[in-house]
């Protein structure tokens, strides 16, 4: 099959996110409607993330996904595999097209200004996978606080991570600029071989307030009705809080930190263990 021509495919997949995606945890009727979701939140950030393609045609291309959701007959086959999930489903689009949202803002936006400047990019980016996947179980929405609060670490995580191949690929700083300011350093810094100690601690300050959003959402595991996606969430939470913990320790540009498939899958299982014993009490 040719590929669909309004995508950007950057070759990325599931196996390699830092977090579990429809994994065995996740009761296997809804799997099949994850991954569409997946495949379609994956088409929409290869767009955003495109390097040497213009950001209006980045718009364009967004505004061809965003018209299916909003009924259009014909469009990129993510987002048609997508639109035929929520009516199969009954789940609300808007999560969706929130997402959409979010990556017309990165074509937009490279700089922010504050915590609440990056919270509210979030609120977009982020928030909106989680309601779905809330969504698509059934949950009650009173979940959606704690579901922001995992959801927004897990993105502020994702940028620390990413913090040098941002800068450098796309020009896109989520650290916020003034932080960096008042230790005397400019973007370029993110160009560095090593952070020095300023960087070090706009880092680690971005980590405190990473650190506050998982302590709101501990106890999200053990609040949802489904007992598997409570696993789920609970193997999420604890891998976030590993990652932030190596974040602390090691530095993002140097190397990429994160886990290894076989310490991602310990860390995971833990946490859903842990999970499981406290359901059980």
């Amino acid at each position: 099959m040719a590929a669909d021509v309004f995508e950007l495919p950057s070759g990325k997949h599931a196996g390699g996110e830092n977090f579990p995606v429809a994994s065995r945890l996740v009761r296997a009727e809804l799997r099949p409607h994850l991954m569409v979701f997946y495949r379609f939140a994956r088409a929409i950030d290869d767009v955003a993330d495109a390097p040497g393609v213009a950001d209006c045609e980045k718009r364009r291309r967004l505004a061809v996904f965003d018209a299916v959701l909003a009924g259009a007959d014909e469009g990129p086959d993510k987002a048609v595999a997508l639109r035929r999930s929520l009516d199969a489903t009954g789940v609300d689009p808007v999560h969706a097209r929130e997402l959409i949202r979010a990556f017309v803002l990165d074509t937009e936006k490279t700089r922010y200004a504050d915590w609440d400047d990056l919270m509210a990019y979030c609120r977009l980016s982020a928030a909106p996978v989680g309601r779905h996947i809330l969504a698509l179980h059934g949950e009650d929405p009173a979940l959606f606080a704690a579901n922001d609060a995992l959801c927004d670490a897990l993105q502020v995580i994702n940028h620390l991570q990413d913090c040098a191949d941002d800068y450098r690929a796309l020009d896109r700083v989520y650290l916020p600029e003034p932080w960096l300011a008042a230790e005397g350093l400019g973007v370029d810094v993110l160009a560095a071989p090593a952070s020095p100690p300023g960087l070090r601690r706009v880092l680690d300050r971005l980590l405190d307030g990473t650190d506050d959003l998982l302590a709101r959402s501990r106890s999200f595991a053990c609040e949802v009705k489904d007992t598997r996606l409570s696993f789920e969430i609970a193997a999420i939470q604890a891998l976030a809080e590993g990652l932030c913990a190596k974040l602390r320790r090691e530095d993002p540009l140097t190397r990429r930190v994160t886990f290894s498939k076989p310490r991602m899958a310990l860390v995971g299982l833990a946490g859903a263990a842990a999970v499981w014993r406290a359901r059980r009490r």
